[in-house]
């Protein structure tokens, strides 16, 4: 009975550890910048961990009053592009803490 408790205690470090190193990843991650281009770089969105949306630049050669909707999409794209490069690397830092554990409940 004894050996169980100590590989238990083994284990709560392991997941105490775990933790810390977890939480420090999500910091870090939220501190990092992204950015995305779109139109060849006629506009670029940046994004902080957080997906929030911290910066807009728009090259005044693209702004065509006559064709609004081409800046739209530039936007969206650019803003999509941004998102998706927070997932990428969110998934990559937090997915390592995750792999080759098998508790249930989490996937």
């Amino acid at each position: 009975m004894r050996g169980n408790m100590g590989n238990m205690n083994k284990m709560m470090k392991q997941m105490q550890k775990m933790q810390k190193d977890m939480m420090k990843a999500q910091e870090e991650l939220q501190e990092m910048t992204f950015e995305a281009t779109a139109g060849g770089g006629m506009v670029k969105v940046v994004a902080n961990g957080k997906k929030e949306i911290v910066d807009v630049v728009i090259n005044e050669e693209v702004v065509d009053p006559d064709d609004v909707e081409m800046l739209q999409d530039l936007i969206i794209a650019a803003t999509n592009e941004v998102l998706n490069k927070v997932d990428e690397t969110s998934n990559e830092k937090m997915g390592k803490f995750t792999q080759g554990m098998n508790l249930p409940g989490m996937f």
